[in-house]
């Protein structure tokens, strides 16, 4: 099912992620692009484009954590960043090389989705550097593409996390899952989440539904809507820049109704009611594959990031705001989980 293109109504809210302050035009592929302002940095012409899935920026997501690295690394490294936006699976060939064909320094394709195409325009374009966010590209016979950074995330190990946030504050030992499609990443969080939900709160249980795509918040709010009205008081939302109809939601039902994000801290979309993020961190990874390109030493292949590298977690801008025992019962499932006391399921 092709994801529709929705902007939430609440989107007077995304200017919570400062650091997304870009304007929007059109490209000559009909896609929407984006410009950071242009600095100084290093002194370098470098060009750090990214390509977005569906969703576009203002996911409250990946393609917002991708585009702030994508401005960081310009602000640090010099040059000048820029997103360009696709409305459609259509758009994702047509903007990787629409990126090349201006000289971008590195390209970032954002999302699982978009892989098949990045691995066409790297294949075609060899000399150019390109970094894969979500999944890895390959050649026919499974051989990551030495010109493309595929970075992976172990989404279950911070989502592991949030199943133990959630099964020690749950009351009616319910909860709804919202996720866009289900592929790989979204059912890392899932299988993630459920482990550390049970490894609490044995009689918790989880209802999991799928929205279609990444960019319906309408139906994400139905979706929620429905959980809480058969009981459950925590919604986990896998579902991109759709999954903002969850905090409208929420928000309307009023305390005791919460929602759980994925990939950055969401709680000034529903402060009453955010309980945590499952978080990963994009735009780490683009900034140092960014600092890779400028310092000369890139290299292609696979980089599976997690708790160990201290690039998957939850929310630590609300953490202390937690009971301490739920605090305490986290600190230990990471120590576990970085040891290795605790593998965690990903599928």
């Amino acid at each position: 099912m092709t994801p529709l293109r929705r902007r939430a109504p609440i989107a007077g809210l995304l200017v919570a992620l400062a650091l997304l302050a870009a304007a929007c035009g059109s490209s000559s592929n009909s896609s929407n692009s984006a410009d950071a302002s242009p600095t100084t940095g290093a002194g370098k012409d470098y060009q750090w484009v990214m390509v977005t899935d569906q969703a576009g920026l203002g996911d409250q997501g990946f393609n917002d954590l991708a585009y702030a690295g994508i401005t960081k690394s310009a602000k640090d490294l010099g040059g000048t960043g820029k997103a360009l936006e696709s409305s459609e699976q259509a758009q994702y060939v047509p903007n990787l090389q629409q990126a090349v064909d201006d000289g971008a320094s590195l390209v970032v394709g954002v999302g699982f989705l978009i892989t098949d195409a990045i691995v066409e325009v790297a294949q075609a374009s060899p000399n150019a550097h390109f970094l894969s966010i979500d999944n890895v590209a390959a050649d026919k016979d499974g051989t990551p593409l030495p010109n493309v950074a595929s970075v992976t995330f172990k989404e279950n190990e911070g989502a592991y996390l949030a199943g133990v946030i959630a099964g020690l504050t749950t009351k009616t030992n319910k909860i709804g899952f919202a996720g866009g499609l289900e592929i790989p990443p979204v059912v890392r969080f899932l299988k993630g989440f459920q482990a550390g939900l049970k490894s609490v709160n044995p009689k918790a249980t989880v209802n999991v539904a799928y929205v279609g795509g990444f960019g319906d918040a309408a139906k994400t709010k139905e979706l929620a809507a429905g959980y809480y009205d058969d009981g459950a008081d925590i919604v986990f939302e896998v579902a991109g820049a759709g999954g903002l109809g969850a905090y409208e939601e929420a928000k309307a039902r009023g305390a005791g109704h919460w929602v759980i994000g994925t990939d950055t801290c969401k709680d000034a979309l529903a402060p009453d009611n955010f309980l945590t993020s499952a978080t990963k961190d994009v735009s780490g990874a683009v900034e140092r594959e960014a600092k890779a390109v400028a310092d000369g030493s890139f290299k292609g292949g696979v980089h599976n990031l997690g708790l160990a590298e201290d690039s998957v977690g939850v929310c630590q801008k609300t953490f202390g705001s937690l009971p301490k025992t739920i605090q305490d019962a986290v600190t230990k499932a990471t120590a576990d989980i970085k040891s290795g006391a605790i593998t965690v399921p990903a599928q």
